[in-house]
This record gives structure tokens, sequence and C-alpha cells, in this order.
């Protein structure tokens, strides 16, 4: 039963490739024991990782040598990794949930690169979802939050969402597989455990099934969230200029302004008070600038301008890293394979280089064309204007203006979609190479 359920999710969401490792999250209690073993039966190559955080003395280390004997079961390569959280508390003043998450993620990410794989595989299931609408409700979200953990989160899957905990521990019975509990889970110190041991049961002991309306409740509330994510974008994407400017001045006119304005830059970490300013300074023709951890935004005689040159965000450049998968601002899928395996096809979408091409420290980026822009078509003796390589194609202003250049410390490697570059080609020394392609 669970491998039906992950099988479908999998393909309904795009979760998984067949080729490109798979990092799965094993604590060692009953989700991921669950999830390592059911990719590993609808024959994913994975690979665990288990954080040991030391908190709970003895238990902790029961739970890792859990991990080890479920990974010797399933023939997969085991990473374990031990974390000073006090250490981490000390510095950032977190809590120790945030401090745990993070530690984690950090670490995720690093063999997500170790390893070329596609993504990372988290053992969250239906009953998690529920608990997080209810503690987002409390908290005061808005349609985001209550829609609740989605399927994928850039490099993040959850295969699990549409399985119960009890399709969990049937297939583990089933199998034979064995897990571990966390002493605290049935305590009420935080406020998950809470929702998962009072609440929860409360709402099925007085309205039977409702957890389940709750689930369709919030599947509805993703696919608003996804209408309106994307109404903002058609709506504001005409006041955008091919530099990335925004006209605030003839955006302003638009019914809701603040709230479209907003919606479009919360992704650079700008608050609503901040987006209001700037439509604001944009009507007195007065100019201001705004900051967030990591972009900023200047506004000047009715403009909200891109970032200053050499500053890099989604309207300007991406950095990128080309060991894996890419998402945005286009989906590109990575896979690494061994020279053995070349058969190269003719295809714009698709491009082959050398590994070594990643050693070092260079910046890989995604970004558009800049007058003056040159490569050095595949096949080409010398190098050439990337405008006249989009006038042999035929490209329309429109298309020219759309098209995306991976590049590594700012020389072309792929016009993507059009035309590869000479650099870092299969060649007779090549070993090992990676495979880029574009999804449409």
């Amino acid at each position: 039963m669970l491998s039906s359920i992950v099988k479908d999710t999998i393909s309904r969401h795009g979760l998984l490739r067949r080729e490109g490792r798979v990092v799965v999250a094993l604590s060692g209690g009953a989700d991921s024991v669950a999830l390592l073993a059911v990719l590993c039966e609808l024959g994913y190559d994975c690979a665990a990782a288990h954080c040991n955080f030391h908190l709970r003395g003895d238990e902790s280390t029961r739970d890792m040598r859990h991990a080890e004997a479920v990974a010797r079961e399933l023939d997969v390569d085991l990473y374990v990794k031990d974390f000073d959280v006090a250490a981490r508390q000390a510095a950032t003043g977190e809590s120790v949930e945030m401090a745990c998450r993070e530690l984690r993620y950090r670490w995720f990410y690093e063999l997500l690169d170790r390893e070329y794989a596609q993504c990372i595989a988290v053992g969250h299931h239906r009953e998690d979802q529920a608990e997080t609408f209810f503690l987002n409700l409390m908290r005061g979200s808005g349609v985001t939050g209550l829609a609740g953990m989605r399927y994928r989160n850039g490099y993040v899957v959850r295969p699990l969402l549409d399985a119960s905990r009890a399709d969990i521990e049937a297939y583990l019975k089933g199998r034979g597989l064995g897990w571990v509990d966390d002493s605290t889970n049935a305590e009420c110190d935080y406020a998950r455990n809470r929702v998962r041991n009072r609440l929860l049961p409360l709402v099925e002991e007085l309205f039977p099934g409702g957890t389940d309306g709750v689930l369709r409740s919030m599947a509805i509330l993703r696919e608003n969230a996804d209408f309106h994510a994307e109404a903002m974008r058609r709506t504001v994407a005409p006041y955008i200029n091919a530099r990335g400017d925004i006209d605030l001045t003839a955006l302003a006119a638009e019914p809701h302004a603040a709230a479209i304005l907003y919606e479009h830059l919360r992704g650079e970490g700008f608050s609503r008070r901040q987006t209001d300013d700037m439509l604001a300074a944009a009507e007195r023709h007065g100019g201001t600038f705004a900051a967030s951890a990591d972009h900023v935004r200047g506004v000047d005689h009715g403009m909200l301008r891109a970032p200053r040159a050499g500053y890099r965000s989604g309207t300007d450049a991406v950095e990128v890293n080309p060991a894996r998968d890419i998402f945005e601002p286009v989906r590109i899928t990575v896979s690494r394979h061994n020279i053995a395996e070349f058969a190269p096809e003719r295809d714009p979408h698709t491009i082959y280089i050398d590994v070594r091409a990643l050693e070092g420290d260079a910046r890989w980026e995604l970004r558009h064309w800049r007058r003056g822009d040159r490569m050095r078509p595949y096949g080409m003796g010398g190098d050439k204007l990337l405008s006249d390589i989009m006038a042999d194609a035929r490209l329309s202003a429109d298309a020219k203006r759309q098209l995306w250049l991976l590049t590594c410390d700012d020389e072309i490697v792929w016009a993507v979609g059009l035309r590869a570059s000479g650099l870092f080609t299969v060649g007779p020394d090549t070993r090992e190479y990676l495979r880029l392609r574009l999804v449409p």
C-alpha cells in the first residue's frame, strides 16, 4: 500500500528522477525508516544521513545505532554527523529547535554537493501536515502558511505527504523493519507535540474525519496560493523593463498595487512596510533606498531600480551550483556520468561539460544578455558576439530579453536552449561529465 502511495506521489508531483542519488534523512524513527525502505524498493539510488545532536543521552546513541542497522539491512551508504547544539545556540541565540534545523539542513546541503545528489528526501506525512495547519493558524498565518508543507521546496522533497502514520507502520511491520521512538514526542513541552498529542485526537473525537477535511482544505489553499502567485507575477510583469526596473508610478494605478508590489518583492526579503514606503516615494517623486538581508533596491523618479551593476539578484543574475539541479530562474536537471556512458544528443536543450569544470571556487551564474556579450560557440575556432548568434537564430526581441546565459566567472558556457560554448567540453582526458538539460 505505501509503495503505491509513494510511487503515485512522486509521479504526480515530479519529485524524483531515475538518475541521480537521493539523500534520505534517517533519524531511525518510523517515518524515516519507511521512507528509505520504500525509495530503495522503488529502485532509487539512496544514501542515508543521520544527525546526532546528543540531546537525549543514551537515547541519541540508540537512535544512531538503529540507523546504522537499517542502513546495513537495506545496503545503503550511511553518513553520520555529530553536532554541538549548545555551541550553535551560544553563537546565534536560537532556540534548540531552530539550532537543530539550521545545523541539519546546512549539513544536508553539503552532502547534496558531495554526492552529486538530486535532492534531500524527508519523512513528513499526512498527520505532520495537519499539525502544521493548526500551528500556523494559531500563529496568525496567511494563505501560504495555511497551505502547509509543499511536496517540493527547492531541493527538499516529501514523498510521504500523502501517506498516514498507519500506512507507514503497516508497511514497516509487513517488511519486518523496526524503528525507534523519540521519548520526547510523548511530552507536551513543544507546541507541535501539544497539537499532535492533544488537539488532533480531540478534533477526531468531536469531528470524526475532521483531519481529512483539514487536509482537503489545505490542498485547496495550495491551489489558491499558486494561482495567487501566478496572478501577481502576470500583473507586475508589464511594469518591468529589460533591466529589471519597475515603473512604480504606472503600477500605482493598479487596484491593490501595494499588495502586488509586496508579493513581488517579499521573496527578496522586503517587508510590507518597506514596499509601501517604495510606492509612497514614487508618488511624491522622491527617492529612497530599502535593504533586506540580501537585497538593496532604490526608488528614483518613480522607478524602482534593479540592483546596481555587479549586484546579483533575481532580476540581474542568480548564483547557481551546476553540480545540482537548478530550479530558479529556469529549471535545469543535472546528472553526473562516467565517460563510458557518453552518448551525446544534438539538442540545444542539453549540454555536456567535464566535471573538472567544478574544481576551484569559480562563480557560476544564470543571467540575461548584456550588450557586448561574446561567446565561443562549440565547434568554432573563435568567439562571436552573442547578438549575432541570436540574430542568426532569428530570435524575437522578447525572446532575446528572456534568454538565460549560464556563465562561469562571467564567461558564457551556455546560451540556455540555444547554443553551447566550447568551454569545459568533454574531451579525450575526461573521466566524468555532467549532463545539463533545460526543462521547457
